[in-house]
C-alpha cells in the first residue's frame, strides 16, 4: 500500500511516519504540504494529513490538498488534518477555553462498530495538543461524530460515504493508548 504522509510542518510528523511504516507492505512517503503536486496524488492509495500549527482556514493550499485527497483515496486527518476534513465540508471550529497541550485525556467511542475502533475499548486515553475543536453543531449530515471527550468535544469523525476519518488526538503520542492499533485499523478499513 502506497501511503502519502502530508507534513504540515509539525514536529510529530516523523513519529506518525514510524507508526505507518510498521504496517505490513506499507510504502510511506513524507512530503511537505506546500511541495505536493496534486497531479501525483493518483500514485497513492492512502493519505495522512498531519498535525501542524495554526488553523486549516489559514492555508488555502491545505484545504485544496484536503479536497483532492478526499476525492482520490483513503484519508486519515490528525489534529489539524482532522479539522481540515471538517472545514472543507463547511464545518466551523471553536476555540477551547483551556489549551490542551501535552495532556492525556479520555476519549469516548460513540460508534463502536466503526472499523477505526475495532478491538479498542470504548474509553481510552489520548494525547492532546490543540486549542481548537470542531463545532459539532456545524457538521454537515455527510460527516458523523464517532468519538468525543468527557466535555462533548469532537474527537473523531467519519465521512458517511467515503473512506475518510479524522481524529483530534495524536495516535503517535506516547500519551495515546492503542495508537498503533488505531493506525492499523484505519489502513485495514
Amino acid at each position: 500500500m502506497k501511503i502519502l504522509l502530508i507534513d504540515n510542518y509539525d514536529s510529530f510528523t516523523y513519529n506518525l511516519f514510524h507508526l505507518l511504516e510498521q504496517y505490513p507492505n506499507a510504502e510511506v512517503e513524507v512530503k511537505r504540504s506546500d511541495e505536493i503536486d496534486p497531479e501525483g496524488l493518483q500514485n497513492y492509495n492512502a493519505f495522512v494529513l498531519s498535525p501542524g500549527p495554526g488553523l486549516p482556514s489559514e492555508s488555502a493550499m491545505l484545504l485544496k490538498l484536503t479536497r483532492d485527497c478526499i476525492n482520490t483515496g483513503k484519508v486519515l486527518g490528525v489534529c489539524l488534518g482532522h479539522q481540515a476534513l471538517a472545514e472543507v465540508r463547511g464545518a466551523k471550529l471553536k476555540n477551547l477555553h483551556k489549551v490542551h497541550h501535552g495532556l492525556s485525556l479520555k476519549t469516548n467511542v460513540m460508534q463502536g462498530d466503526d472499523p477505526l475502533f475495532r478491538n479498542i475499548p470504548e474509553n481510552f486515553m489520548t494525547g492532546r495538543y490543540h486549542s481548537w475543536v470542531i463545532d459539532p453543531t456545524s457538521l454537515p449530515e455527510e460527516i458523523r461524530i464517532i468519538a468525543t471527550d468527557d466535555e462533548g468535544n469532537v474527537m473523531a469523525i467519519k465521512y458517511v460515504h467515503k473512506p475518510v476519518w479524522g481524529i483530534q488526538f495524536h495516535p503517535e503520542s506516547i500519551l495515546t493508548e492503542y495508537g498503533k492499533e488505531l493506525i492499523f485499523n484505519w489502513l485495514d478499513a
